[in-house]
Parts: C-alpha cells; structure tokens; sequence
C-alpha cells in the first residue's frame, strides 16, 4: 500500500479560515454563534493550536455557505 508523499499543508487552511472570517467582518463571537463551534476551539484553530475536527471544519463550511471540501481544498 502507498500512502501520499506530501504533508497536509494545515498552516494554509488556518489562514482560509482567518481570511474568510476577516472577509465578511465576523467576530469570532458571531461565527461561534452562526457555526455552532465554540469560541475558544475556533481560536485554537484559527491560530494553529488545533486542527479541528471534522465536524467542526463542516459546521464552519456550512456558516461561510461554502462546501466543506472548497474550505479544506487548500491542505
């Protein structure tokens, strides 16, 4: 069995996530509100202390009303 070469580039999707949280001018207050993901994990995600679950990066996705695989694309 083969197993990918390259390391997922998580840096990159902390910045997506600052970025489009800075984009449409929400607080970290207002996307915990709209996504239902606590303040505190989408800090400690947003500034590489935590990669998230899964289910956190979909509730995310799914306030931005984007698809969670555009969100996560940039790994």
């Amino acid at each position: 069995m083969t197993y990918p070469t390259r390391e997922p580039n998580f840096q990159a999707l902390w910045l997506a996530l600052a970025r489009l949280r800075e984009e449409r001018g929400w607080s970290y207050d207002e996307l915990a509100e709209r996504s239902g993901v606590s303040r505190r994990t989408l800090i400690e995600m947003e500034h590489g202390q935590s990669n998230g679950r899964l289910e956190s990066w979909f509730r995310i996705a799914e306030a931005f009303k984007i698809p969670l695989g555009d969100l996560v694309s940039v790994l």
